[in-house]
């Protein structure tokens, strides 16, 4: 089994950071609740933030790497 299907928090974290900095909304999360809407939730924080940052586009890569 691939690393990236066991470790969905991981996973969680990585879409709801891509969710934060393509400005979505955090309502329109996939999942409804437990620990991995947590990692989701986290990731769209740090998403939102870096967006605020200015970390979008070109500048932004290497964050997503990072992430991703």
């Amino acid at each position: 089994m691939k690393k990236q299907k066991r470790d969905l928090q991981e996973r969680a974290f990585a879409r709801g950071y891509r969710a934060g900095v393509e400005r979505r909304s955090k309502d329109l999360a996939p999942i409804a609740a437990g620990p991995q809407r947590d990692s989701w939730l986290a990731g769209w924080r740090d998403g939102r933030a870096d967006h605020w940052d200015g970390y979008i586009g070109v500048s932004g890569i290497h964050k997503m790497a990072a992430v991703v």
